[in-house]
C-alpha cells in the first residue's frame, strides 16, 4: 500500500486502510473503489492523506502504533468525558473526573504495554478515524508520542502513567473556551487567541482540584505550551523552571499539531514536523528530548514516495530502526524512466540520500 494526499487521488483507486467515524461506525470500507463523490468528502471531512492499493507495494503492510480498536475506545472516552465536563457545573467535575480516571488509566495502559511490544517505530497517525472535533483525536495522538518518548528515554512506569494520562488531558481546560473560537477558520484575533491561552490555566485547576488527578499530572495542561526562552505561556517561565512533563509534552504536542489536518491548513509530513522541532531545538524545546523522539518516528513512514541523489525515485518499504533518515526503498524509476522495480537498503548505501518526499500521485515518481 502506499500513503498520498487526498487531494491527489482520482476516482478508482482502492482504499488499503478503513475510514472510521470516531463511534466506530466505517465510513468507507477497505478495498473499496472511490468515486468522485467520496474522494470530495473525504476532503471536505479533513483526511489529508489515505492509504491506497498499488500493485508496485501490495507487500507493504502498515501497522498502526495502537491497534485501531483501542484508538477507537480512547477517542470515544475523551470525547465523553470532555463532554461531560463541559455541560456540567464546575461543582461536578470532581465527580466526573473519579468517574473517568480509572477509565483512562486502564487505556493509558493498554497503550504503554501496546508501545512497548511495537518492534516498528511509530508511522504517521494517518486519518483513519473521523472526529467531530480536533482535539479528541489530537489528545490520543500526543498520548501515543508522549509515551513513545517517554518509553525512548527509559522511564519508569509510574511516570509513564502519569505522562499518558496528562497527554490525554492536557488540553482538558479547552471545554472552557467558547465553540465560535475553537472551530474558527479564520485568523483568530489577538483577544480571542488570549482567551484561547486560557485553556492552560483552566485545565490545570480542574484536574488540581479533582481530587483524584495527581498534581503531576496537572502540570501537563498547565505548562505544555511552556517554551525554554521564556516565550511560551501561560507564565512565560524559562527553562529551569519548565517542569519535565511539560518540556516532553510541548514536543509531543506541536508534532502532533504540525503533522494533523487542520481547518487552516494542510498537515506535514514527519520530516517536516520533525524540522519545525530542530529549527526550534535547545531555544523552543528541549534539545535531548528533540533528539530522542526523532528515533521514536518514522521520519520517512512506509508507503511513502522519495526521490533520492542520484536520481532515482521510489517507495519506502520498510524501516532501519537505529538509521531512521535511510529506510528500504523499492526503485520504480530511474531518471524518470520507469524500470522493474527493486529495493535497495539505504544503510548499505551512505553516499546516496533522501533529496525529497511526495505523497502526490501526479508527481510522486516524476
Amino acid at each position: 500500500m502506499r500513503l498520498v494526499a487526498t487531494k491527489t487521488i482520482h476516482e478508482g483507486t482502492e482504499l488499503a486502510k478503513a475510514i472510521y467515524s470516531d463511534t466506530g461506525r466505517v465510513l468507507i470500507q477497505k478495498d473499496m473503489k472511490l468515486t468522485n463523490k467520496m474522494i470530495q468528502r473525504l476532503q471536505q471531512l479533513g483526511i489529508t492523506y489515505v492509504y491506497i492499493k498499488d500493485a508496485l507495494t501490495d507487500d507493504i503492510i502498515i501497522k498502526p502504533p495502537i491497534p485501531d480498536e483501542l484508538r477507537l475506545e480512547a477517542v470515544q472516552i475523551v470525547k465523553n468525558s470532555f463532554a461531560d465536563l463541559q455541560t456540567n457545573g464546575y461543582q461536578k467535575h470532581a465527580y466526573i473526573f473519579s468517574r473517568v480516571s480509572e477509565k483512562m488509566s486502564k487505556i493509558v495502559s493498554h497503550i504503554i504495554d501496546e508501545i512497548k511490544n511495537q518492534e516498528e517505530v511509530l508511522s504517521i497517525l494517518s486519518d483513519v478515524i473521523i472526529s467531530d472535533d480536533y482535539i479528541f483525536s489530537h489528545s490520543i495522538n500526543v498520548t501515543v508520542y508522549a509515551l513513545a518518548l517517554a518509553t525512548e528515554l527509559g522511564l519508569p512506569q509510574q511516570k509513564l502513567e502519569h505522562i499518558g494520562l496528562g497527554s490525554m488531558l492536557h488540553d482538558v481546560g479547552k471545554v472552557s473556551i467558547p465553540e465560535g473560537i475553537l472551530q474558527k477558520k479564520e485568523r483568530l484575533t489577538d483577544y480571542e487567541y488570549e482567551i484561547i491561552k486560557t485553556h492552560t490555566v483552566e485545565g490545570f485547576n480542574m484536574l488540581r482540584k479533582s481530587g483524584t488527578i495527581p498534581l503531576l499530572v496537572a502540570h501537563c495542561a498547565y505548562q505544555h505550551h511552556e517554551r525554554l526562552d521564556g516565550s511560551g505561556y501561560p507564565r512565560g517561565i524559562v527553562g529551569q523552571d519548565i517542569h519535565f512533563y511539560g518540556k516532553l509534552l510541548a514536543v509531543a504536542d506541536v508534532f502532533d499539531a504540525v503533522t494533523s489536518n487542520r481547518v487552516y491548513r494542510d498537515a506535514l509530513l514527519p520530516h517536516e514536523g520533525l524540522e519545525i522541532l530542530y529549527s526550534g531545538s535547545g531555544r523552543l524545546f528541549d534539545q535531548d528530548l528533540v533528539h530522542a523522539f526523532r528515533k521514536t518516528i518514522a521520519v520517512y513512514p512506509n508507503g511513502i514516495t522519495v526521490g533520492l541523489s542520484d536520481g532515482r525515485s521510489g517507495i519506502v518499504v520498510k524501516q532501519n530502526k537505529h538509521l531512521l533518515e535511510r529506510p528500504v526503498v523499492r526503485i520504480v524509476k530511474e531518471f524518470g524512466e520507469e524500470i522493474i522495480p527493486y529495493d535497495v537498503d539505504l544503510s548499505n548505501l551512505l553516499n546516496v540520500t533522501i533529496t525529497s518526499c511526495h505523497s502526490t500521485l501526479e508527481n510522486s515518481l516524476k
